[in-house]
């Protein structure tokens, strides 16, 4: 196992104010693509020091859990990303579990045992404070492990709801208290961490039936009230009208400029919802000749459309929200914001997408393709600006920040109560050589890769009767977990062939093997249990054969 790693300076600060923190809870904010991860798994096998001690992820998405296993594997941690509740222990040849928020929330008891005493990874920590059973599941759950570390890109939030083990400036309503900062204005001036994001912003002029049936009217630039922006953003990015496909187009002939001299780079439109994503889908198929990507959750192959999308060259992928947080996919050069959100949580974390470096390429300008909504225009004039979470804070205009969850309520406001509201007509403003990019936003940075600081790694806590692979390096993609994974599919379908032979039901035949092979759970198994159920089971099946 390489024992040695090459940290950016941020990565190297951080791990060392870490081990020098005295509390249990440690905030690391760091914007997107500055490299959180390996900085966590970094401090989490200096914080182990080769000690069997449980390691539990707290992830926002299940996508994430997969990626977040997928990396341990490269710094010698097995993770169990497939970790539910009737999976008492942590399984005798793995180091620890990846978990959901929602599991934190539903399986509290359970891994409140799994992981005491150990350390807890909770990325993205702002989404504990988002769902109050999330908040209290996370609270329970690992309220007696010995190390916290709260990982986020957005450390704040926009209702009143303190996040667990968070601390605040004044009691619970003042501003996060964060153990250590790299903002993205910081990660420019470093170069070689993140690129240079550009914002280009349409007008429009847009027509649409209000919720009362009374005609209205309006440029992004005019004035009106709350009820209205909200209509008039929803009627820009209707698919029936024109200011989305003129924008749309925008964006792909940028995104093909760059394919001249990056020919994998890739688009992220981010949607309304579900029936948003195809219409917009086909817009894109109808100009560009291609069929994009489409990942919504309500398809059960998504995390696989997303991994296909980050391997492959297809130019465009159409999401709702499973792509606007967390997901690494470097090859993103372009984004349009094509959705109601209109959060600065949700604004940062978009644009966290297309803002990862790729080493070795010299010129790495992204374009982030916005409508000229006041609101977002005001995030993409801040995206630089470090923020801290504060409850009771008010964006610029005075205003209480709204929250996703007002989005969200006010489109559901529009779809479902007694309403006469009706996207009439949108056109987008732009003259013919109008980029929409304000040339004060340029920013230069150096092309060439950042330098980092070489530092050594203890050895990843060994596990009983295994001895380390001596050929493993931290570039190792096969993990422990896709073995196993893939032994547990081919007992079920030995079982499956059991059953048709026999005539026995699954649960006896499950219970026979068990008995043969000396496992007691399926899900508890180990490699080499798993190895030898499968054994067990083909010699079952020969034995039936040779009747």
């Amino acid at each position: 196992m390489n024992r040695s790693i090459t940290l950016r300076a941020w990565q190297h600060e951080a791990l060392g104010a870490f081990l020098a923190h005295e509390r249990a809870d440690f905030l690391a904010v760091a914007c997107p693509g500055a490299g959180k991860t390996t900085f966590a798994l970094t401090a989490a096998r200096h914080w182990l020091g080769g000690e069997r001690l449980p390691l539990v992820v707290v992830a926002p998405t299940r996508h994430l859990k997969a990626q977040w296993a997928a990396a341990a594997g490269r710094f010698g941690f097995h993770l169990e990303p497939e970790w539910d509740a009737g999976i008492a222990e942590i399984p005798a040849d793995m180091h620890g579990v990846v978990v959901t928020y929602a599991q934190a929330a539903s399986s509290a008891q359970q891994l409140h045992r799994i992981s005491r005493d150990g350390i807890v990874i909770l990325d993205e920590i702002h989404h504990a404070g988002g769902d109050m059973s999330w908040g209290e599941g996370v609270a329970v759950g690992f309220a007696d492990a010995k190390s916290r570390l709260l990982l986020s890109g957005t450390p704040f939030r926009s209702d009143d709801s303190p996040i667990p083990f968070v601390r605040y400036s004044l009691g619970d309503h003042g501003d996060a208290v964060s153990d250590y900062e790299y903002d993205y204005g910081a990660a420019l001036r470093d170069g070689g961490v993140v690129r240079p994001v550009f914002f280009p912003r349409f007008d429009g002029h847009m027509e649409w039936i209000g919720a009362d049936g009374s005609h209205k009217e309006a440029a992004f630039g005019d004035e009106v009230t709350r009820e209205d922006r909200g209509a008039r953003l929803r009627t820009a990015l209707a698919a029936e009208g024109d200011w989305l496909p003129t924008v749309l187009t925008r964006a792909d002939e940028k995104l093909r400029q760059i394919r001249r001299t990056s020919p994998d780079a890739g688009g992220l439109v981010i949607t309304i919802d579900q029936d948003h994503a195809r219409g917009v889908a086909s817009l894109l198929q109808r100009w560009t000749g291609e069929k994009p990507a489409i990942a919504v959750s309500d398809d059960p192959r998504a995390s696989e459309v997303i991994d296909r999308f980050a391997s492959g060259d297809k130019a465009w992928v159409v999401a709702v929200r499973m792509i606007s947080e967390g997901v690494d996919i470097p090859r993103l050069r372009v984004g349009v914001h094509a959705t109601t959100t209109v959060t600065p949580l949700f604004f940062r974390q978009a644009v966290g997408r297309i803002a990862r470096w790729t080493p070795g390429q010299a010129s790495q300008k992204a374009y982030f393709y916005v409508p000229d909504d006041s609101r977002l225009r005001y995030h993409a004039q801040t995206i630089a600006e470090q923020r801290r979470h504060s409850i009771n804070e008010r964006i610029a205009a005075g205003e209480q920040r709204e929250s996703a969850l007002d989005d969200l309520q006010r489109a559901v406001q529009i779809e479902e109560q007694p309403s006469l509201f009706q996207a009439l007509s949108s056109v987008a403003m732009v003259g013919p050589a109008d980029d929409g990019i304000d040339p004060h936003e340029d920013l230069v940075i150096g092309a060439e890769d950042l330098a980092g600081t070489p530092i050594d790694l203890p050895p990843p806590p060994a596990i009983p009767g295994r001895e380390p692979d001596a050929r493993a390096t931290l570039g190792d993609l096969r993990s422990r977990h896709a073995r196993k994974k893939e032994l547990r599919q081919w007992n079920a379908d030995r079982v499956v062939e059991l059953v048709r032979v026999t005539g026995m039901d699954h649960r006896s035949v499950n219970g026979d093997l068990n008995r043969r092979s000396g496992v007691d759970r399926v899900g508890e198994a180990d490699e080499s249990s798993l190895r030898r159920r499968l054994a067990a089971a083909d010699d079952w099946l020969e034995s039936l054969r040779l009747r």
